[in-house]
């Protein structure tokens, strides 16, 4: 079987995403033949593609998340059946294709009241929204916290999430339009940070208190001011770095500024198990279908635009969540 697909040769900018022809094998023990109708586009993908994070070989095919109809499964798959509408977003690389074959154990079942395209753009990000709130720290009602990249897929459902818990959301954006967009999602108090300093301004807002937890998926640009959020005995929870690595330091640091906790974390260690992977997604599925989150699809690029969706990406140009089209 021939399925068209987007191919990394070597790592660089967004012109190495090469649209391609691959082969699609029979899915062997365990395995389930999957027809994507929709692909998850994160930021990660960058990381890979230009070598921050190394790929595990070459020529590799990016991607972790999507969704759609499996179409054979191999033996000894009890996890899923012919003809089930599912997503994953923990799986190896590969998902940058019109079909692929993963492990059954990493697909869920998508419940009837929600769509393909949806699950792909939410599973990711969604699932990460629910470690972070739920387990990474535990959001409790009257908590005021702090959270990076507001306006972003992640940052609009960790809004949503933790309002709906009862928590007072501070975000920083980096335009007064994304400003604009997270307050309409939950973000009590959006930070341009190119206007105004967000440590002075969460001062501000906490009345010198400062907060419990600060979720920072930007990193270098922001890291060492988000400590500077912190109450003491706070956690700061890094969990990406869209801005760049976070330089070494000290950890001496931590003490200085009031024996703060340091985590980072993944979704590959928070769902390792089937029972977790299913019992978060149901979490997620549940928050999707009443309402409490909502995720909207921004951005749509066809599968053989993936450079341009990764330009983009890279340029800060989307909000909310964007899919890829096979």
């Amino acid at each position: 079987m021939k399925c068209n697909a987007i191919v990394v040769r070597k790592t660089g900018g967004p012109e190495v995403l090469e649209f391609t022809e691959q082969s699609v094998p029979e899915p062997g023990p365990g395995r389930a033949l999957v027809r994507h109708r929709a692909i998850g586009l994160n930021f990660v993908e960058i990381y890979f593609r230009s070598g921050v994070y190394p790929a595990p070989a070459m020529p590799f095919t990016p991607g972790t998340e999507a969704a759609g109809i499996v179409e054979a499964i191999g033996p000894g798959v009890s996890e899923v059946a012919v003809g089930d509408r599912v997503a994953y977003a923990t799986g190896p690389f590969g998902s940058y294709a019109e079909a692929r074959v993963i492990p059954a154990n990493l697909l869920v079942k998508l419940p009837d009241n929600l769509d393909e395209a949806t699950a792909a753009a939410a599973m990711l990000k969604g699932l990460t929204a629910q470690y972070l709130l739920f387990s990474t720290y535990t959001v409790k009602r009257g908590d005021t916290i702090l959270v990076h990249a507001a306006a972003g897929g992640v940052g609009l459902i960790l809004c949503q999430w933790a309002k709906h818990l009862g928590a007072k959301v501070i975000g920083t954006v980096g335009s007064a339009e994304k400003a604009r967009i997270a307050a309409a999602n939950g973000c009590d108090y959006p930070i341009n940070y190119s206007a105004e300093d967000f440590v002075a301004r969460v001062r501000e807002i906490t009345a010198g208190a400062m907060v419990p937890v600060v979720y920072d998926s930007v990193g270098e640009a922001t890291f060492m001011k988000s400590l500077d959020c912190l109450r003491p005995f706070g956690l700061m929870v890094s969990f990406g770095q869209a801005s760049g690595m976070v330089p070494p330091f000290s950890i001496n640091l931590l003490s200085a500024k009031g024996s703060l906790y340091l985590t980072r974390p993944t979704l590959q260690t928070y769902a390792a198990t089937r029972p977790d992977l299913v019992r978060r997604s149901d979490a997620l599925f549940q928050a999707l279908g009443s309402g409490i989150v909502r995720c909207e699809i921004k951005q749509r690029f066809a599968l053989r635009d993936a450079a341009e969706a990764h330009r983009a990406l890279a340029a800060r140009e989307t909000t909310g969540s964007s899919v890829l089209i096979p």
